[in-house]
């Protein structure tokens, strides 16, 4: 049951999204009185949550190819020509 005397906050606790007065909703995340869209968000400290610093995408970039890698494709190369070629031959 929803407390109907329940003002939403002026910011939604969940994700900051500005909540126009009277809503019964965040316009942002869809979170209401029912689903944790109260003042005390305290419930949330000690939880040990990322902070903001992990919301950007991480960049990897492939290592450099090395001397070594390419002379191993090569190797790899043509020992399987050298298979192929034995079977082909027989």
């Amino acid at each position: 049951m929803v407390n109907k005397a329940f003002t939403p906050p002026i910011e939604c606790p969940v994700c900051g999204e500005s909540v126009p007065r009277g809503a019964r909703a965040c316009p942002g995340c869809g979170a209401d009185e029912r689903s944790g869209w109260d003042e005390d968000t305290t419930r949330y400290d000690g939880l040990d949550l990322p902070d903001s610093a992990f919301d950007d995408e991480p960049t990897h970039r492939p290592a450099p190819r090395t001397s070594r890698d390419t002379l191993w494709l090569v190797v790899t190369f043509f020992v399987l020509l050298a298979i192929i070629t034995a079977f082909v031959i027989r």
